[in-house]
C-alpha cells in the first residue's frame, strides 16, 4: 500500500533554512574574530608605538638637558669674551691715554703694564722736564710713584718710573650692588 505519489527522499539535518542560519552564524563569528584579531594588532601597535613615544620622549628630555647645558656653557662664554672685550677696550684707552701723557721732549723706550701698576722706561732732557711734565700727571692718576735717573754720554738721563696703584682703587663695585638702587 502506497499512500504518497513520491518517492521519498533522504532528509538531511542540513536543510537550506539550516544552512542559511548556519552561513550568518559563521560569518558573524568571522567577523567577531577578525574585529577581535584587529583589536589585538591596533593594540599591540599602540603598545608598540608608545614605546617608541616613551624612547623619543627620553632622548629628547636628555637632549634638552644637554642643550640647557650648553646654553648655560655658552652664554658663560658670551660674559667673558664681554668682560675680556671691555678690559681690552679700557685697556688700549689707557694705553692710548699714557702715550697721550708722554710729552714729545720724552722718549720711551719700553712701558710694562702690571695689573696694579705701570713701569715706565726712558729718556729725558733733565730732571725738571721729567717732573713738570711727565711725573706730574703721572702721580694724579697712581698713588705711589718712583722715579731714577741714569745719565747717558750726551748729557741726556734714563728714567725708571714705577707707579702703583692702591688695592682699593682697583675694585670695581659689584653689579647686583650697584643695581639695587
Amino acid at each position: 500500500m502506497m499512500y504518497s505519489y513520491i518517492k521519498p527522499r533522504k532528509k538531511s539535518p542540513f536543510t537550506q533554512e539550516v544552512q542559511l542560519i548556519l552561513s550568518f552564524f559563521a560569518i558573524t563569528i568571522f567577523m567577531l574574530f577578525s574585529t577581535y584579531l584587529f583589536l589585538l594588532y591596533k593594540d599591540y601597535n599602540f603598545t608598540k608605538e608608545q614605546k617608541s613615544m616613551q624612547t623619543q620622549q627620553a632622548k629628547l628630555i636628555e637632549s634638552l638637558e644637554d642643550m640647557k647645558t650648553k646654553i648655560a656653557y655658552i652664554q658663560k662664554q658670551k660674559a667673558l669674551a664681554e668682560r675680556v672685550f671691555t678690559q681690552n677696550t679700557v685697556l688700549k684707552d689707557s694705553i692710548s691715554n699714557l702715550f697721550d701723557l708722554v710729552p714729545q721732549r720724552i722718549t720711551l723706550s719700553e712701558a710694562k703694564l702690571l695689573k696694579n701698576g705701570l713701569i715706565l722706561y726712558g729718556i729725558t732732557p733733565n730732571k725738571d722736564v721729567y717732573n713738570f711734565m711727565l711725573q706730574a700727571p703721572l702721580r694724579s692718576i697712581f698713588q705711589e710713584t718712583y722715579s731714577s735717573f741714569y745719565p747717558t754720554k750726551n748729557g741726556w738721563l734714563y728714567f725708571v718710573s714705577t707707579n702703583y696703584m692702591s688695592e682699593d682703587s682697583l675694585e670695581v663695585p659689584n653689579e647686583e650692588n650697584s643695581n639695587e638702587d
